[in-house]
């Protein structure tokens, strides 16, 4: 406000923005059909329908989706495993400590290009190029893994103190020296959030790698979906549920036990 009472311009400018933000709010409501009463309504009645086919659920495919939770897991392991070792050497020549701009441009334009390209999408390119099954899924799940770690990763290298990389360049270290004796031990437990966040949201990404016969429990959670048979879907959904709450409980032990102290060091003289 100013000293008379009115608004200032800078709150002018806020209030049109709220208001323009507000209308476009509404103008997209309706261009996707959620302000369409009829619709809504029809909406409703469907998914009552299809919550009264979800019970009981039907524990009799245990067994067989069992296997496939066993493959969704394989995949995902497998896949994250790939990605790390692919996105950890890309993330180190995309770190401006190490690299000139030329070198980390370049590479972070890469990290882009393959993290624009959804998971479901490289499950159909591998499907087509390694045919139907775990394998496609697998490669999938790294080339996705590979753009998101990638990016992480490097984002975890420079946000390493500076005082730090300074201390280890004053006694003459070579850019893999930096990287070993520097970047890594200090970022060491960042490295191992993302790797065991990125297993457990590669799990539930494996899920649906059936849908496109790429492996695990999407084929059948699929099918069950066309025979309209919701209470095998809830099966399935409630076996990936309670497989991924014991990944993440899993994963919160395996911090704790392999937590790294954070120090530094440097090479022998």
């Amino acid at each position: 406000m100013t000293g008379g009472g009115h608004p200032t311009l800078s709150a002018w400018f806020r209030r049109l923005v709220a208001l323009a933000l507000t209308v476009a709010f509404i103008v997209t409501l309706r261009n996707v059909g959620l302000l369409d009463a009829e619709r809504l309504v029809r909406a409703a009645r469907n998914l009552a329908l299809f919550a009264a086919g979800l019970f009981p659920p039907d524990p009799s495919t245990l067994p067989t989706l069992g296997v496939a939770m066993l493959e969704t897991i394989q995949i995902a392991f497998a896949g994250t495993a790939i990605g790390f070792a692919l996105a950890l050497p890309l993330a180190l020549l995309a770190c401006t400590a190490l690299f000139g701009p030329s070198i980390t441009v370049s590479v972070k334009l890469l990290l882009a290009l393959v993290r624009t390209v959804p998971a479901l999408f490289w499950a159909i390119v591998f499907v087509v190029a390694v045919g139907l099954g775990p394998a496609a899924g697998t490669l999938a799940v790294a080339l996705y893994s590979l753009g998101y770690l990638g990016k992480l990763l490097y984002e975890t290298f420079e946000g390493v103190d500076p005082e730090v990389l300074e201390a280890v360049r004053s006694v003459g270290c070579s850019r893999v020296q930096l990287a070993r004796y520097a970047l890594l031990p200090e970022a060491a437990n960042g490295i191992l959030a993302l790797l065991l966040f990125m297993f457990e949201y590669n799990v539930r990404a494996s899920s649906i790698m059936g849908f496109v016969g790429a492996g695990g429990i999407g084929f059948y959670l699929l099918g069950y979906i066309q025979l309209l048979r919701y209470d095998l879907l809830l099966t399935g959904l409630l076996l990936t549920l309670a497989i991924v709450i014991l990944i993440d409980r899993l994963s919160a032990l395996v911090r704790r036990m392999f937590l790294i102290p954070v120090t530094s060091s440097t090479p022998a003289e």
